[in-house]
């Protein structure tokens, strides 16, 4: 067994002050984000990744040409980016370029109708009137709404630590004026008539792994924050925002292990323990001062974190409900498809029924709705001359559903296929190539992730805030949490302001003293 000694003496004086080392489990956004804040307050810092590549769920899928990003494409908060850079003097534009898209998301309805979202308001309210011009007034309404939801969740919120319950009761008048007892679905509907304008403007919860109908509506503040910064894609992909972060950790010293699964914490045996490394599989010991863990809460606490005591609050949590699980399929086309978006929401012939189904009654239904992501309709690098680059996003029951996903996966995959062709991609059948997917048990299988859930935890409003897992571990001294399943949430927006939250939570080294 290979054990790595304590952190070592600062450079010159022998009896300096040793540098405190901070261990960080897993390179999703949450992950790099927090190694960089904590390189910038003056630890050693190493990352710790059991995949091959840096990104965690924003992996690179190359065949034949065709590249992929596995994982999230929109960018919505491009300054939560900027401000990694900004924290060593680099400016982010050196090292990965940002462009807006127009429209943000098109969504096509089964009657062969679209709807653009995106662009300027007047943009906006003009498609809104092919539907309803009624609608356009209600909408203008909708977004003050998410105006006051954004400045209470996510200005005044995202990056600040919720660990104490009374946080969270100062919280409850201003919860209490804004209705975040009601759901996104309720909100929607209390200012827009048009049965496809209300699917269009509810759809946002799906993106950081809610329903609709059950997560609250302090997720309809997602709007505004659209509205504010607008979507952005990152050229060369998510892939590309992966290696200039890379890029900088190398730059500023940071330590990166690739292809090592952290099996369990490291801590001293007092009642109260605290951190004192990480084991990894192979049986090596990283000694630490602190560890942030990227790892999904449910399966950081059931399997890493070993006979440590489990507050009632930790083992309440541990049986929260999980997202809903992913079918994405990666796939070229050998011709291009011009007419379809970046971004297009493919929405089935059903809607809250469908979403019944996944989300409570977990059935794998015949029909479907879909995201598309064709990112070769902004950078042609995705694919050879002349051909296109695809991924579709399926949501479906995560594993508790019991599916057999080796018999469900080749049926689904002709399913949507079929559908495709039909609709959006005319000859699919004929074009497809270098084809492949991924299902919740992947998922599970690949990113530790309970249930195959695309998201961690949904969002829900008793698992939001002071009920979802906390950025500072009650059960372990020295443990911080960053990630999707934490406070604020999932999400690019999310998951880097969680790594803010533990930057609040960890005093900077030259302080040395543990933190309150």
């Amino acid at each position: 067994m290979t054990v790595t000694a304590t952190p070592a003496a600062l450079k010159g004086d022998a009896a300096a002050t040793p540098v405190q080392h901070v261990v960080v489990i897993g390179s999703g956004f949450g992950g790099l984000a927090a190694a960089l804040r904590m390189r910038a307050k003056g630890y050693r810092v190493t990352l710790v990744e059991r995949g091959s590549k840096l990104g965690g769920r924003a992996q690179v899928f190359e065949r034949g040409g065709f590249r992929h990003d596995a994982g999230p494409t929109v960018i919505t908060a491009p300054f939560l980016f900027d401000e990694l850079f900004q924290l060593f003097g680099k400016r982010r534009e050196d090292y990965v370029t940002f462009v807006p898209l127009s429209p943000w998301y098109r969504f096509y309805f089964q009657d062969g109708s679209t709807f653009d979202y995106g662009g300027t308001v007047e943009d906006t309210l003009r498609e809104i009137r092919k539907f309803s011009a009624a609608d356009a007034d209600g909408y203008l309404r909708l977004v003050e709404q998410s105006r006051k939801l954004f400045d209470a969740g996510f200005t005044k919120l995202a990056d600040q630590p919720f660990h104490k319950l009374s946080t969270m009761l100062a919280q409850v008048p201003t919860l209490g004026r804004l209705r975040a007892d009601r759901s996104v679905w309720q909100l929607v509907c209390k200012y827009l008539k048009h049965p496809k304008i209300r699917e269009a403007f509810s759809i946002q919860p799906l993106l950081v792994g809610g329903s609709p109908f059950d997560t609250t509506s302090i997720y309809g503040l997602i709007h505004y924050l659209e509205r504010k910064w607008g979507v952005w894609f990152a050229m060369g992909g998510t892939g590309a925002l992966v290696g200039a972060l890379e890029k900088l950790m190398r730059e500023q010293g940071v330590s990166i292990r690739l292809n090592a699964t952290v099996s369990q914490i490291e801590m001293t045996t007092a009642r109260r323990p605290k951190v004192t490394g990480v084991r990894l599989e192979d049986g090596t010991v990283i000694a630490a001062d602190f560890v942030i863990s990227n790892a999904d809460p449910v399966h950081l606490y059931g399997a890493m974190a070993g006979e440590a005591r489990k507050p009632l609050a930790i083992q309440i949590k541990q049986r929260s409900r999980t997202s809903m699980g992913l079918f994405v399929m990666y796939f070229g086309t050998t011709r291009q498809y011009p007419d379809v978006a970046h971004h297009t929401i493919w929405l089935g012939p059903r809607y809250r029924e469908l979403l019944d189904d996944i989300f409570n009654r977990k059935i794998l239904a015949d029909d479907f709705s879909l995201y598309l992501h064709r990112p070769t309709a902004t950078d042609l690098s995705f694919a050879p001359a002349g051909c296109d680059s695809f991924y579709v996003l399926c949501p479906v029951p995560n594993l508790d559903g019991g599916q057999d996903w080796a018999i469900e996966g080749p049926k689904l995959k002709s399913r949507i296929i079929a559908e495709l062709d039909r609709t959006l991609l005319p000859g699919l059948s004929e074009t497809i190539t270098q084809d492949f997917y991924m299902t919740p048990v992947d998922f599970k299988d690949d990113y530790l992730s309970p249930a195959g859930a695309g998201f961690s935890i949904s969002p829900h409003f008793t698992q939001s805030a002071w009920f979802r897992f906390h950025n500072r571990s009650e059960a372990i001294d020295g443990l911080y949490l960053v990630g999707a399943g934490t406070h604020p949430g999932a999400g690019m927006p999310g998951v880097l302001s969680s790594a803010k939250v533990v930057d609040r939570l960890i005093p900077a080294a030259s302080k040395a003293a543990s933190p309150t």
